[in-house]
């Protein structure tokens, strides 16, 4: 990935949604009118794309926001949940009228059922992205994909853009609410890092196992591009070209898988434009995403990069 003296290292282009995050071990939800009583209710940052920004700001990027929220409470909340975190969100948009996308997460720790509503978050177009801010940017990533009918079209123009500019590209698709994973092909083509879960994998590319999955979408990349595969508890693999590397993910208690998956995201960027290679990459992107499990929600245990290199160090030797 290019490396340059830009005002920006990561512009995340995507989704904007608090969660509601519901959480109890073994939680079975039940019809009827039954009440249940839970370990604990509460509102955090949601969102894959947000979770992305907000991991690679705790480790040390400077990131800038695209998204559209609603003028309500749930958008001025993750707005400046973002602020505070020091990510750039004045380009964000705030729609009239159109709620704040909302997530409701039902955790009971190791899995969980996530059900969205994406009120004002499928306003957001290539339109909404400054030209200005692709270029003033090292990096850009857009997640969401299935969720954002409107940006989708555009999104292999935004990618070109960046790649004109001297950027290099990701997404993150997340899972297709309509389970038919069409329209991918013309943005994969404009990317550099794809970073599916092994489910969202085996959808796309028809192949069950990881290893031919991640290689067959790694044909459809742009020149030397990488697929890195998340395989939850099982670690991940990475492609690039002929090449195929693995890390384990390290042995942590889970108290919420809830943004382990972003939180690798974000590693795996942050490593490559810190220039390293493939494998310490994926390592260091393993550690970030296993050390995020440790507390609730999607950003409570985001580690540092210090924490994530000694963390990764465990896995295999690294560079600082």
């Amino acid at each position: 990935m290019t490396i340059s003296a830009r005002p920006i290292d990561l512009l995340v282009v995507g989704e904007l949604n608090p969660d509601v995050i519901v959480h109890q071990p073994g939680l079975e939800p039940r019809f009827g009118q039954v009440e249940q009583v839970v370990d604990e209710v509460r509102l955090e940052i949601g969102s894959s794309s947000a979770i992305v920004a907000c991991g690679a700001a705790r480790l040390g990027l400077r990131v800038a926001f695209v998204g559209v929220v609603g003028d309500d409470a749930l958008g001025r909340f993750i707005l400046g949940e973002l602020a505070d975190r020091d990510i750039d969100v004045a380009h964000c948009r705030v729609e009239p009228g159109v709620p704040t996308g909302a997530t409701v997460l039902l955790s009971r720790g190791d899995d969980r059922a996530i059900l969205t509503a994406p009120g004002a978050m499928d306003r957001l177009t290539a339109a909404d992205v400054p030209p200005g801010l692709i270029a003033a940017s090292r990096h850009l990533h857009v997640g969401g994909y299935f969720l954002l009918p409107r940006l989708a079209p555009g999104i292999g123009d935004l990618f070109r853009s960046a790649h004109a500019a001297g950027g290099s590209t990701s997404i993150d698709t997340n899972w297709d609410p309509s389970e038919t994973w069409a329209g991918l092909a013309p943005v994969l083509a404009q990317t550099d890092l794809f970073l599916p879960n092994a489910a969202e994998a085996a959808a796309l590319s028809g192949n069950r196992d990881p290893e031919s999955a991640a290689r067959a979408l790694a044909r459809q990349l742009a020149p030397d591009g990488i697929v890195a595969l998340k395989r939850g508890a099982d670690g991940a693999i990475a492609v690039r070209g002929s090449l195929l590397v693995s890390s384990p993910a390290l042995a942590i208690e889970c108290v919420d898988s809830t943004g382990a998956g972003d939180t690798f995201d974000a590693g795996m960027i942050s490593a490559l434009l810190g220039g390293a290679d493939l494998k310490d990459a994926l390592h260091f992107a393993v550690a970030c995403g296993s050390l995020s499990v440790r507390a609730l929600g999607g950003i409570a245990a985001q580690p540092t990069h210090d924490e994530a290199v000694a963390a990764a160090a465990t896995l295999a030797p690294i560079a600082g």
